[in-house]
Order: structure tokens, then C-alpha cells, then sequence
């Protein structure tokens, strides 16, 4: 499992050194996150989705795009050559998804605070029509910030969505600017079943994801770290936005071979 999790990273920044662009620190962190859904918990294949009954996964944290690309291109919605092609002009791999392009990527990812909304829109059309699976949607503790995020939460929670589960990837990005740390009573006031979980532990994400509480959407506080998978990464924040040269990338592999 955790040699499937270096591979997956290593993915990320050959896609990041062929395309010269990448939001490395963001998208490390939710590695964990995203192996999990797609490995562990997801009904969700290259056989099943068009399946109205699927389960589906919402990115909302844009900056993460390229690890979910990633774990496609490994589950074979589309061949893994293609991610050499990122940020071309002529490629559908870049840092932010177009659903219309890239097989089995759900919603177009990009400005922060529209994938939560369109989840939830998601969650209630299975209830109406009384289809199965579970909608899942990935956002950040910073997309927490858009008012967007909360008018979704309080219609989730009004409307008694349990058939959504919301992950906020907490890798503290935001703390600089404002003070989120009671993110759980303000999902809780909302009407959200609030778990608090290791974002990097496997099966701590697992236990999690699968929970169900009738009657109620919930909220997986996921406790990250920026980077994480790599030393260079989680400690120098230029990172943060920029790809690695020729040179680093082999040093960057060679980290997270060695990281425990």
C-alpha cells in the first residue's frame, strides 16, 4: 500500500516536470485522501460511470487536480502517456479538469467554492429519484472561506442529505489569514455528523469515509500537512506553486522513496 502511494506521488511530479506547473504542496497533501477513495471505498470504475446507481466524487479543491488525474490514468480511464502531454496546448491534462475531456472526471474543477454546491445539488437529485450511491466531495480548510461552501452546508443540512460526505483536507493553508480551528461546531450548527480523522492514515480515511449517520450528511475533518510525502516539499513553501527542474525531480523521487 504504501509503495502504491509512492508511485501514485512520483506520478504527480513527472506531471509536474513535463508540464513546468503544479500546486505540489496542495496536492500532496491530499494524496492519502484521494488513494483511499478511488482504491478503498469508491464504487466507482471505468465499467460503472455512466451507472446513474455509482457512487461519485466532486473535486472541490481545484489545486488537487492532478493528483486525481493521476489515479485515473492508473485505474484506466485513459492511457498514462497522456500525462507527459500536461499543460500542452493540445492535452486535457492540466491543473485544472474539464469533465467534457478528461474520461471519468466528474465535475470541471477550477474557481474555489463550486464543486461543495454542485455536490450537494448531486446528493439531493439521487434522492429524489431514489438512485443509489454515495457522493463524496474533497474540498480545503482555505475553500472553507467562500460563502458558497456554507450556503451549500445549510441547504445539505436542512435537506438531510446522509447520502454525502463532505472531506475538508485541514492542511492549515489558511491559518495565516484567518482562524478556522472551530470548523467542526460550525459543521455541526449545520446539521453535518463531524469526524475528525489522520488525512495521511489510511485506515483511519477508510473508517471514516465509510461511515454512514441516517438522516445526516457528514463532514470528515481530515488533519494533513502541506507537502507531506516529501521533505523538501513540506517544509519550503515556494513549493506551494512551481515545478520541479530535471535535477530536483530526481532528488523529490528519491524523498519520497525514503519518506516513512
Amino acid at each position: 500500500m504504501k509503495n502504491e502511494i509512492k508511485i501514485l506521488r512520483k506520478s504527480i511530479l513527472d506531471m509536474a516536470y513535463y508540464g513546468q506547473d503544479a500546486n505540489l504542496q496542495s496536492i500532496f497533501s491530499s494524496v492519502e485522501i484521494l488513494w483511499t477513495l478511488y482504491y478503498e471505498v469508491m464504487n466507482y470504475n471505468i465499467d460503472n460511470m455512466n451507472d446513474p446507481n455509482r457512487d461519485v466524487f466532486v473535486l472541490s479543491k481545484g489545486q488537487s487536480t492532478m493528483g486525481v488525474l493521476a489515479i485515473l490514468a492508473q485505474k484506466g480511464f485513459f492511457d498514462k502517456e497522456e500525462l507527459k502531454k500536461s499543460c500542452q496546448y493540445d492535452s486535457f491534462i492540466s491543473m485544472q479538469a474539464d469533465r467534457t475531456k478528461v474520461p471519468g472526471f466528474e465535475v470541471s474543477a477550477g474557481s474555489l467554492g463550486h464543486g461543495f454546491p454542485i455536490a450537494v445539488g448531486m446528493a439531493y437529485g439521487k434522492k429524489v429519484q431514489r438512485q443509489d450511491g454515495h457522493v463524496y466531495v474533497l474540498a480545503g480548510d482555505g475553500e472553507m472561506n467562500e460563502g458558497t461552501m456554507w450556503e451549500a452546508a445549510l441547504y445539505c443540512g436542512s435537506e438531510r442529505l446522509d447520502n454525502l460526505t463532505l472531506i475538508i483536507d485541514d492542511n492549515h493553508s489558511i491559518d495565516v489569514m484567518i482562524n478556522i480551528r472551530n470548523i467542526q461546531d460550525k459543521m455541526r450548527a449545520f446539521g453535518f455528523e463531524v469526524i475528525i480523522a489522520n488525512g495521511h492514515d489510511i485506515t483511519d480515511m477508510r473508517k471514516a469515509l465509510l461511515f454512514r449517520q441516517s438522516n445526516k450528511p457528514v463532514a470528515i475533518i481530515a488533519q494533513t500537512k502541506r507537502g507531506y510525502g516529501s521533505a523538501t516539499i513540506m517544509t519550503d513553501d515556494a513549493w506551494f506553486h512551481r515545478a520541479p527542474s530535471e535535477e530536483e525531480l530526481t532528488r523529490l523521487k528519491k524523498e519520497v522513496d525514503d519518506f516513512e
